[in-house]
């Protein structure tokens, strides 16, 4: 049966610089078909016109507007693309920060998932430090996080880091500066 791989993080932690690193790997470690849903490159151009169209704002990712109005339908579209994929014979890859589904337990609940019977789900939380996470956003320049980082005391209470205990369905991964050891770890652990 397909696998179901969700990179779950906050914003600036790498999730999706290390599912492309991955994917190419797990196809060759497991001889199955990936496809790789990033919710941003799925929903970005959408979600700039109808922003602009709420706030005037077309990189607004953050704000109350956003969150109220378009966060969860693009995570169900992403969720639906996914099961399609999953229901074709071809396992996905899914990239998203996902902390509310994250903190809810849901992205191992086949009842809330409605994915494929048999459907391998794992969920690897990437994760920084939080000066590391807003350094790398500061450096990578998208116009997307203006408004976190112009509200970052806000945006941080959002911020939480899953205890093992508590989540012991996570794959935490530490993106601080893995070394090939840690990758080709994760890449074994995903490809299991």
């Amino acid at each position: 049966m397909p696998r179901l791989i969700f990179f779950c993080g906050h914003a600036g932690t790498g999730k999706t610089t290390l599912s492309h690193k991955l994917i190419g790997p797990l196809m060759q470690a497991t001889g199955e078909p990936f496809c790789l849903l990033d919710k941003d490159t799925l929903y970005g151009r959408y979600s700039a016109a109808a922003m602009a169209a709420i706030t005037g704002d077309p990189n607004d990712r953050d704000s109350p507007a956003y969150l109220d109005n378009l966060r969860d339908p693009e995570y169900q579209g992403l969720l639906d693309t996914a099961r399609e994929n999953l229901m074709l014979g071809i396992s996905v890859l899914v990239v998203g920060p996902l902390s509310r589904e994250v903190r809810a337990h849901q992205l191992t609940d086949p009842a809330w998932l409605h994915m494929p019977a048999g459907t391998r789900t794992q969920v690897v939380w990437v994760h920084l430090p939080e000066d590391e996470a807003h350094a790398r956003i500061v450096r990578r320049g998208n116009p997307n996080d203006a408004y976190k980082l112009t509200h970052w005391e806000a945006y941080r209470t959002r911020r939480f880091m899953p205890d093992p205990a508590e989540y012991p369905e996570l794959i935490f991964f530490d993106n601080l500066a893995p070394d090939a050891a840690a990758l080709d770890r994760l890449l074994r652990t995903l490809a299991s």
